[in-house]
């Protein structure tokens, strides 16, 4: 009896379904693009950062499980203006000297009808606000000797939220809006 009941329970432990762990992906700097539009007088100016790094904890089969982490070094910022770029480094706006990055941790992976949203805290200029990004898992492969995955996230913030509150008052109105779009193109190489 001993016997037939070891059996059922070891066979009972051979069917029960592995759990899939996430994997740790390396965001690759070369192939992430995070960009930014903010309103100038009457249009739209498009910035980027040259640079960004981190990691994403993340299973496809258990989206809500994951986390992700990112740093940005503002002396990245290009705008395609130098003058401007240095503006946007001074203490009117990001203050790179005494804040030379700025982060983003998610708190929490909540499944949505167009796919993920994850909630974080982002920090600017030593400022640490909630943000919430829209994000699609553009699916995972093989390729250059290891594997890859893609992640398109965006969001909008209000820049005075974070202490970023420079402008200029005109005759027509003011010259900066204050709504920042932020758009981040990922990919990322499954590290181990």
């Amino acid at each position: 009896m001993k016997k037939v009941f070891l059996g059922l329970v070891v066979s009972s432990l051979l069917t029960v379904p592995v759990l899939a762990q996430a994997a740790t992906w390396e965001i690759d700097g070369a192939h992430t693009t995070v960009t930014f539009k903010v309103r100038h007088l009457l249009t739209k100016v498009t910035g980027t950062f040259q640079q960004v790094s981190g990691e994403i904890e993340f299973d496809p089969s258990n989206p809500t499980a994951g986390s992700a982490s990112v740093t940005i070094p503002v002396s990245s910022i290009d705008t395609r203006n130098e003058k401007r770029d240095g503006h946007l480094k001074s203490g009117d706006f990001f203050d790179a000297e005494n804040y030379p990055d700025l982060t983003f941790k998610s708190t929490k992976f909540v499944k949505s009808d167009s796919g993920l949203k994850i909630e974080g805290v982002l920090n600017m200029r030593g400022v640490d606000k909630p943000v919430t990004l829209d994000v699609e898992f553009l699916g995972s492969q093989a390729a250059m000797g290891g594997e890859i995955a893609g992640f398109s996230a965006s969001t909008k913030i209000n820049r005075n939220d974070w202490g970023i509150s420079w402008n200029k008052t005109l005759d027509t109105g003011t010259l900066l809006g204050d709504d920042v779009e932020i758009q981040i193109d990922v990919e990322a190489r499954k590290k181990g």
